[in-house]
């Protein structure tokens, strides 16, 4: 029986139950939380700093009033993450590969920071849509593309997770799947595609921690446009 390369991608399913909820849950299990003592140890120190140096960056350019959404949209960083390399690991499953789970992190975030600029300035929120000096004549049609440039963003920041994520976990695959067809057959050439094997996996990582970072950089520009 064939099996299709996206069967990988689809949600785990054990006894009945689906096991997306616990591919979800498994993250926060994992992260050390401070303890009572003066010193921490070096796992907590990394961490803190990686957390420092990561919410300086993000909100070097924010103004005051962004600097609240700091918690979550680190939190949201760490979170991503951890999802992003564990999905790595053998015998495992990557939720943000499901478009639904990466726009349900999308959309609220998005329609929270649009909330945020109608509430604090709606007049500024407003005159996005019709960029200053416009003839007369084309302000319908700014004002319709600019309204589906806003709405689109939300999908943007789904595809653009789901989809490098899949596409990598799929070159792997079939570069997996040639390199033990050809082990038989030519084992130099196989050798040679298990060495790029590794070097994909590695660039796999990078671009785990690098879609997590612009997800939530992304997110930090939308809200800096509306505080």
């Amino acid at each position: 029986m064939s099996v299709s390369l996206f069967d990988q991608f689809l949600s785990p399913v054990l006894l009945g139950v689906p096991l997306m909820a616990l591919a979800l849950v498994l993250p926060w299990v994992l992260f050390p939380s401070s303890s009572t003592r003066w010193l921490n140890n070096r796992m907590l120190s990394v961490q803190g700093w990686f957390i420092n140096r990561f919410t300086q960056q993000i909100f070097m350019p924010l103004s005051i009033q962004g600097h609240k959404w700091a918690l979550i949209l680190a939190s949201l960083m760490m979170f991503l993450l951890t999802l992003n390399i564990l999905g790595l690991l053998p015998y495992t499953f990557t939720p943000t590969t499901q478009l639904s789970v990466s726009l349900a992190f999308a959309f609220p975030f998005w329609l929270a920071t649009v909330l945020i600029g109608l509430r604090n300035q709606p007049t500024a929120a407003l005159g996005h849509l019709l960029p200053e000096g416009t003839p007369t004549l084309l302000i319908p049609v700014l004002v319709v593309i600019e309204t589906i440039s806003l709405f689109i963003r939300p999908l943007a920041l789904g595809v653009r997770l789901t989809a490098n994520l899949t596409a990598g976990h799929l070159l792997m695959q079939l570069t997996s799947t040639a390199a033990f067809v050809m082990l038989s057959l030519m084992p130099a050439v196989a050798v040679l595609t298990a060495a790029l094997l590794v070097l994909l996996t590695l660039l796999e990582v990078a671009v785990a921690m690098i879609q997590a970072y612009v997800f939530v950089l992304l997110l930090s520009l939308y809200l800096q446009e509306n505080v």
